[in-house]
């Protein structure tokens, strides 16, 4: 069976974003070790889940990188796999995206992951912001927390774990510390 990983930028204070959904803190610069790690990932998914709001920006980001002839040999490698995934984005405002290979749903998320899981092919990644990263944990769906602790404490901003009201226990499968600052915790569920 597939699993769902979550990759997940976080400050050190568990916050996806300052108060106003700032990005500013959070370390863009990445080192080697952090881009392999994120290469690896990505190259271990075939299908991605992600928010209405992320996926809004992400498509018009990525296909804009895989058109400009200035954009690196790493970010348009990564413009092409993007937009080659399969996507399916949570929504219940939208029902189409203009980017390639994007399922928009607005059914039960379990019930969608599960099926998700069934299907044959590599495992599924997730990106998101609070709200759909928050409910996907409160309902258990998320195989491996891959979080990206950036080196900064932001005292205030969107929490990832709002919805979380009872206790979720995790085993550290693997810390990977990068120069930049970035420390990569990889954790699977304790699940009985």
């Amino acid at each position: 069976m597939r699993k769902l990983k979550l990759q997940l930028q976080v400050s050190i204070d568990g916050f996806v974003s300052g108060v106003n959904g700032e990005m500013d803190w959070m370390v863009w610069n990445w080192d080697d070790v952090i881009k392999k790690y994120t290469g690896d990932l990505t190259e271990s998914v075939d299908t991605v889940v992600m928010g209405r709001v992320l996926a809004q920006g992400m498509s018009e980001y990525w296909p804009a990188v895989a058109q400009n002839p200035e954009s690196s040999k790493e970010d348009a490698y990564m413009a092409e796999k993007m937009n080659s995934l399969s996507k399916v984005v949570f929504s219940k405002t939208i029902t189409s995206l203009d980017w390639t290979n994007v399922i928009i749903s607005d059914d039960d998320a379990s019930d969608v992951i599960a099926a998700l899981k069934r299907k044959e092919g590599k495992d599924i990644i997730m990106y998101g912001g609070a709200g759909i990263v928050s409910s996907f944990i409160k309902l258990d769906l998320i195989d491996e927390y891959h979080f990206y602790v950036n080196p900064s404490i932001l005292g205030r901003g969107m929490p990832v774990f709002q919805e979380v009201s009872e206790r979720l226990k995790l085993n550290l499968i693997k810390t990977t510390p990068g120069e930049s600052g970035i420390v990569i915790l990889h954790y699977e569920p304790a699940r009985s």
